[in-house]
């Protein structure tokens, strides 16, 4: 069993990175040629060789850092030379909501001046709405729901900045962190850059689709995405909201996609709702949250690859479902149209049962490799865009547009 598990790991590693063989796909026992392993963390900032806990003589004189409101920090960096970002693992005292999405994760490759990832700390790891739970997946992990855990290979051919900046508004007392990379990784013409995109609508508009990953222009593989979703109570009561069908738009593709899915949960490899939490290595509902309408889920393209040569898109529909057949429906008495799923606007009638359009809030982080260290998206939300309502039940009908 041990070696099963052992070869599992080695081929998940060679997937990511496309199949090739060498360095990340290699066997455990073999040393490779001029490669060197290097941590970044607070006892050795720079990762530089023999330089790491000389502080207080040696004896944990620096395990963690403090990051004042406001402040950016550099977590590692490289100049001068190729290598791979093999896992990212933090710890933070205040794990609370506000913290989680006030802290902006930021990586650049190859000496790029706009960033390939730019996300919510929290989020980027799997913890959107800013709860933490416990859950492992292949690429994100959190053992008993303090710590943050990332194992997504990241290549760069000349250099890397990975860097933390604090946009809660409050100081943050401690952070504790690794980042495990390794110098002198030969990169082959094919290997891609790992990018990173946050998003958030609240509350997203009636027919429009949200989009995970709005349109990127280049060639590469769409790894998957971290999703969340706060359902609108207030106009829906406790109606099913993951009715919509996940769609990818490939290599030209405008008015329809080439890739659809059936349905949320569906998506993350369930069935019929998602009604109970799970965390699978490729795909998870890792927090739900029945009462609030709540949900956290995730899904990894690692073993069904999603390649692109030119461009992609990719968005989720938010259509809900009533099963309800009598006039005394609560969803028919919010002070809300409810209408029809499909062309136009189209209310239903009072005792309808079936699909409806919806407006929630929904947030994303979404994953892919491309073929240069910079992509064409625009800038994330600003903080007090990111940590507003995390506490939300829905806007009042009125205050849609």
């Amino acid at each position: 069993m041990a070696t099963r598990k052992i070869l599992f790991a080695i081929t998940v590693a060679a997937v990511l990175h496309g199949g090739r063989t060498g360095v990340l796909a290699q066997s455990l026992y073999t040393l490779p040629e001029g490669i060197d392993t290097r941590w970044a963390s607070a006892e050795n900032p720079s990762g530089e060789k023999g330089k790491a806990a000389q502080t207080n003589g040696g004896r944990k004189g620096r395990p963690a850092i403090p990051v004042k409101a406001g402040a950016q920090i550099t977590l590692a960096e490289v100049r001068g030379s190729s290598g791979t970002v093999r896992r990212i693992w933090a710890t933070i005292s205040d794990r609370s909501p506000a913290m989680l999405r006030g802290l902006k994760v930021e990586m650049f490759w190859d000496g790029a001046t706009k960033p390939a990832v730019s996300a919510p700390f929290g989020d980027f790891f799997g913890f959107g709405l800013g709860r933490m739970v416990s859950f492992q997946s292949a690429l994100f992990a959190s053992p008993e729901a303090r710590s943050f855990n990332c194992y997504i290979p990241m290549p760069f051919r000349s250099g890397m900045r990975i860097v933390l900046t604090n946009e809660s508004g409050k100081d943050l007392q401690l952070l504790f962190y690794d980042v495990d990379y390794t110098l002198g990784d030969k990169h082959g013409a094919n290997d891609l850059y790992f990018h990173a995109h946050y998003r958030r609508e609240n509350p997203t508009k009636l027919q429009h689709d949200f989009e995970v990953l709005p349109q990127v222009s280049g060639s590469g593989r769409f790894l998957g995405a971290n999703l969340c979703v706060h359902a609108n109570k207030k106009l829906y009561v406790d109606k099913w909201w993951g009715e919509g069908e996940v769609k990818m738009y490939l290599d030209g593709d405008r008015e329809w996609p080439t890739l659809a899915g059936t349905g949320a949960e569906d998506y993350v490899g369930t069935g019929w709702g998602i009604q109970n939490e799970y965390a699978n290595l490729y795909q998870g509902s890792h927090f739900v949250d029945a009462d609030k309408m709540q949900s956290c889920f995730y899904r990894y393209h690692i073993p069904d690859p999603v390649y692109f040569k030119s461009d992609i898109r990719v968005t989720v529909q938010q259509i809900g479902f009533t099963s309800d057949s009598s006039t005394t429906d609560p969803v028919y008495h919010t002070g809300a149209p409810i209408y029809n799923a499909g062309p136009g606007l189209v209310e239903k009638e009072k005792g309808s049962w079936g699909m409806f359009e919806r407006q929630d809030d929904w947030s994303s982080v979404a994953f892919f490799y491309l073929d240069r260290p910079e992509d064409d998206l625009p800038s994330i939300d600003p903080p007090e865009e990111r940590m507003k309502g995390l506490a939300w039940d829905g806007p009042y009908f009125g205050d849609m547009q």
